[in-house]
């Protein structure tokens, strides 16, 4: 069967997004003066805009290719928080599982721009170890939702969600029933992801997780061993490595694949990652092997950095991507 036929299996599976979820808000104005307070300028609002941020928009993007996601993050006791429960829902996601703390507030990131130039970002937020009751909570919904899941993605940002019994509960329990377990992961926890199914950190975060020089990583070569000493370390089953336009890098026990990049024009590599690790993860859920999920990984990459923002992609952007891609190739 081929990679074009094989698509529409990614539809038929459900999976589970563990991780930092926050709310982007963004508010557009213009500057024409500056304070008289302070020298600052003075931005005039024109709009205001929210979208899903961290592990949301990986949800998003596992529901815009026609699956089901389920998502387990915490959110506060606060406006912020119904928010984000709302827009999950738009979404199509399931929200049966966020844990709220009454301790903490939803993750929120401003980000004032002004001509098109952010000017300023403003962060609310408590970072660190979460209460033992909340980590409970967590632990507790991951045992019921696992039940009806096809695979698992941690999504982490650092804010506390990703502790070591919480990737214990999700390792063990997903290899009770042989499902696959992707991590997008923080360069601080780097070390922390043992005995998964693939990491797809992208190549500066690679580099730094392992305490490499950036310098000394040029060649395909170079990733290649980075990614083998990567393998080594968290005794995982593979690593994928994006590397902006040079597509990805695939690194399993006995191989590693290069795949060139399906861009055709790139506008903004905003949530790309998102894209790839959402894509791929249906895929090895649909039990494809690890090279074909990594190359349609690709191909929705190609049509989300296509995009302005961060964006999702579509079974039926996909289907003609890589339609284009095979016409192309023939024309040739």
């Amino acid at each position: 069967m081929s990679l074009l036929e094989k698509v529409l299996s990614l539809k038929n599976k459900s999976i589970l997004v563990v991780g930092d979820t926050m709310v982007d808000r963004f508010i557009w104005g213009e500057v024409s003066r500056i304070s008289p307070e302070a020298p600052v300028p003075v931005v005039e609002v024109k709009k205001e805009t929210e979208t899903l941020g961290g592990a949301g928009n990986v949800a998003s993007n596992i529901t815009s290719l026609g699956a089901k996601a389920y998502i387990i993050t915490v959110v506060g006791d606060d406006l912020n928080g119904l928010n984000m429960k709302e827009m999950l829902e738009n979404k199509k996601i399931n929200t049966d599982y966020i844990v709220v703390d009454k301790q903490r507030p939803t993750t929120l990131k401003t980000r004032i721009i002004a001509s098109n130039q952010q000017v300023v970002r403003v962060d609310k937020e408590i970072k660190g170890v979460f209460s033992g009751k909340t980590e409970e909570n967590i632990l507790a919904n991951i045992e019921e939702v696992m039940k009806n899941i096809d695979g698992v993605i941690i999504s982490d940002y650092a804010k506390g969600i990703v502790t070591d019994k919480v990737l214990e509960k999700i390792i063990t329990l997903a290899d009770k029933r042989k499902v696959p377990v992707t991590v997008d992961p923080k360069v601080e926890n780097f070390k922390k992801y043992k005995h998964i199914t693939c990491m797809t950190p992208n190549t500066k975060e690679a580099v730094e997780g392992m305490n490499a020089q950036h310098s000394g990583i040029k060649t395909d070569e170079d990733i290649a061993k980075l990614g083998k000493e990567i393998l080594n370390l968290l005794q995982s089953e593979s690593v994928l490595i994006t590397r902006g336009e040079k597509g990805m890098t695939v690194i399993e026990k006995d191989k590693v694949t290069h795949i060139p990049t399906r861009a055709k024009e790139v506008y903004d590599v905003t949530g790309a990652g998102d894209t790839v690790i959402a894509t791929m993860t249906l895929a090895l859920a649909a039990k494809w092997n690890l090279v074909e999920a990594a190359e349609i990984a690709n191909f929705a990459a190609g049509v989300v950095v296509g995009k302005v923002g961060t964006a999702t992609v579509t079974i039926e952007e996909i289907i003609k991507a890589v339609r284009e891609f095979k016409e192309n190739a023939l024309e040739a």
